[in-house]
């Protein structure tokens, strides 16, 4: 049987450092913060809660493979610094992954463990300090004044990750370990082997997203397969060995939503399924993408579950500083029409993954005004035939090229020349009745361009109207009527399916780039 799930929760346990009800700024962590970030999510149509406890380094929980005592011990001695609120925890005896199961059977909700499997945050200090304090990395935009690491990484850099650097590392900036070393993965594996046969969760999921190298460039992608299928079927061995008699320990795989980045990863959908994956959620790493390649996975893995990640964005703009950035926030539309557009190509449910970032992160007003996240949307996301009765908000929006290998239309440099684009659309439960609106949006002022837009062929009506089609709380990255050019969208062109628009820049003096295209219809 499919799983049984339609909407699932990533909490990614550091977010409590967000300005909420439950924490105040820099106030220091304390497990009922952990607890309150399951209860904001009972009652709201959340049925699955799923824990990355940590960067899936330095095990979140009560561990014998790498305890926290040795762990702490070796890092403060190896960076000179004392550990922060989270390793504090760790060091009185906590246990993060016991805290969420016990809150999550009190609330109702099904407990799930995510693992990342190559995470990359805060390895651009494995080797501090290299140079004088305070100088700054090409790379991260980091400092380290003191001669003195951040103590947040106490959580990202761990003795084997550090030991190994020299012998297992990938090159390139991420400075993340080679999965072609059986001694890499059977580190991981030690740790899945330990959470799954310790704890009551109901399912595991293995991040592929952070970060999105495994293997060097030589490697072939055969290979590649091999090693990831089997780690997979290793993995469905590990929980179904530890697993309650009669029950279905479920296995979850997060991965890109673009099958051209699978390759270089290892990731082979179908052997997967062979091997006993249950569920895939198809993510965009970390973006809100509508347009994936969904439809395709779907009609390829019948018998799978297929979810849509969400997330609190859907644009990237510029980066404040490392791990600051000023993003476009997802509005409700726009998350009713990816659920409508998912479920009506296949798709099981949706995965919510970064939700709470509309909350004060990082403490950078730069990156605001800042929301509470709209956790109303939950009620309803999981409802097929709801999500098919609501206006429609269509989008492309520029995002990070991560991974490598998916290609995205967006941003788009003009100089004269038409681009098309594509867009699958779904119509609602009624069909299409009053048509809409194309925009097309650059971060600068478009000044005295001259646009020209087609939609399946039929040229557009340019209107004076720029607004943004529905209320949108949520100002960041928004931009003026300068930013835009606008077209009406006759009904009678709305075609269920891949829908073919073509922009074109008649007149201009200097080249205009795009990084937003949305299309609302009712």
């Amino acid at each position: 049987m499919k799983a049984p799930y339609k909407v699932l929760f990533s909490n990614d346990t550091t977010n409590i450092h967000c300005t909420s009800p439950y924490h105040q700024e820099n106030e220091p962590f304390r497990l009922e913060m952990l607890e309150a970030t399951v209860d904001e999510t009972a009652g709201t149509g959340i049925q699955v809660h799923i824990l990355q406890p940590g960067c899936g380094w330095v095990p979140w929980w009560r561990s014998e493979v790498y305890p926290a005592p040795e762990h702490y011990r070796w890092w403060s001695r190896t960076y000179n610094c004392e550990p922060d609120d989270f390793g504090q925890y760790m060091l009185a005896g906590g246990d993060m992954v016991r805290v969420f199961i016990d809150r999550c059977r009190v609330k109702d909700l099904v407990p799930f463990i995510s693992l990342r499997l190559n995470d990359h945050h805060g390895h651009e200090y494995v080797d501090f300090p290299p140079n004088p304090a305070g100088e700054k990395d090409d790379k991260r935009m980091i400092s380290a004044p003191n001669d003195r690491v951040p103590s947040w990484t106490g959580h990202c850099l761990s003795r084997f990750m550090k030991e190994n650097q020299k012998k297992y590392e990938l090159p390139g900036w991420a400075k993340v370990l080679d999965w072609a070393f059986p001694e890499v993965r059977r580190q991981k594996m030690a740790f899945i082997e330990e959470l799954c046969g310790n704890y009551d969760l109901d399912g595991f999921e293995l991040d592929f997203m952070r970060h999105v190298q495994f293997f060097r460039n030589e490697k072939p992608v055969s290979e590649r397969m091999a090693i990831m299928t089997d780690f997979v079927r290793q993995v469905r061995e590990v929980l179904d060995r530890t697993s309650n008699p009669g029950q279905r320990r479920w296995l979850g795989v997060r991965v890109p939503c673009h099958l051209s980045a699978h390759a270089g990863l290892g990731i082979d959908l179908p052997a997967f399924a062979q091997a006993g994956v249950d569920m895939v959620t198809l993510s965009s790493f970390f973006f809100t993408e509508q347009q994936t390649d969904l439809p395709i996975v779907c009609r390829m893995l019948p018998e799978t579950a297929v979810y849509l990640e969400v997330t609190y964005t859907s644009m990237a703009g510029p980066v404040v500083r490392a791990y600051n950035h000023v993003v476009r926030r997802m509005t409700d539309e726009q998350f009713y029409t990816a659920a409508h557009l998912a479920y009506a190509r296949g798709a099981v449910g949706i995965c919510a993954f970064n939700f709470v970032y509309y909350r004060p992160h990082h403490h950078d007003p730069e990156l605001g005004p800042f929301h509470e996240p709209p956790f109303h949307i939950f009620k309803h996301i999981g409802d097929p035939a709801w999500v098919a009765r609501q206006p429609q908000h269509y989008f492309l929006g520029k995002v990070w090229e991560l991974p490598e290998g998916a290609v995205r239309p967006l941003p788009k440099e003009f100089a004269g020349q038409s681009t098309p684009f594509a867009l699958d659309m779904a119509p609602p439960a009624d069909g299409w009745k009053k048509g809409g609106r194309l925009r097309i949006q650059s971060p600068e002022s478009l000044g005295e361009t001259v646009w020209r837009a087609s939609f399946n062929g039929v040229e557009l009506k340019e209107t004076a109207d720029r607004s943004e089609p529905y209320s949108n709380p949520y100002p960041p990255l928004l931009g003026t009527p300068e930013h835009h050019r606008a077209w009406i969208v006759p009904v009678t062109v709305l075609k269920d399916g891949i829908n073919t628009i073509e922009i074109t820049m008649t007149k201009g003096e200097q080249p205009a780039t795009l990084v937003f295209l949305d299309v609302a219809v009712e």
